[in-house]
């Protein structure tokens, strides 16, 4: 069996100027303990299943580089990126360079994204959710023609990309999939 620990709260006691240290600490005994994956959620604002939008909530990748650095051996992924928080081309160099920093732990783990409420509230990008499908598609396309190192430009309905050029690979094979 394989065990995993997502963290979905940052509300911790003594509050922000103690928040780096409890979570390097659980990440590393999370690692140490032989978890294969910490998993952090890619929102901006506190899902209402945690509590309320108020509640201390970190910044995915940020974080995701933050546990890289604390730990050894866990794959470190977002459960999940929301399709509509990121351009594909720089959300595919974002996991490359988790990747690579981690020594090929990274994982894409990505979805169509459902937080109307965050976006909204901090003016990002959120369109219809057929056209949320439509993007995820045309990102994974991207995304995995960038892991492989194919540079051919890309054309889709929502996406043109010149060249994908995506520069060091990831180191692990296959990883780095949706």
């Amino acid at each position: 069996m394989k065990l995993g620990l997502h963290i979905s709260n940052f509300t911790w006691p003594d509050g922000a100027p103690r928040l780096a240290t409890v979570l390097a600490d659980v990440a590393s005994a999370a690692d140490e303990a032989g978890f294969e994956r910490i998993s952090v959620m890619d929102h901006v604002w506190q899902i209402g299943v945690n509590g309320p939008p108020e509640m201390d909530m970190l910044e995915a990748y940020t974080a995701l580089g933050f546990l890289a650095a604390h730990t050894k051996t866990a794959k470190l992924l977002t459960l999940v990126t929301g399709v509509s928080y990121r351009d594909p081309g720089l959300l595919a160099k974002a996991v490359t360079t988790l990747d690579v920093l981690s020594g090929g732990r990274a994982i894409l783990g990505i979805g169509a994204a459902w937080n109307s409420e965050e976006s909204k509230g901090l003016g990002l990008f959120f369109p219809s959710t057929k056209e949320r499908f439509e993007r995820l598609e045309e990102t994974l396309q991207i995304c995995r023609r960038m892991f492989d190192g194919d540079e051919t430009a890309f054309e889709g309905k929502h996406y043109q990309l010149g060249r994908l050029l995506n520069v060091p690979k990831p180191l692990a094979e296959g990883a780095c999939r949706s």
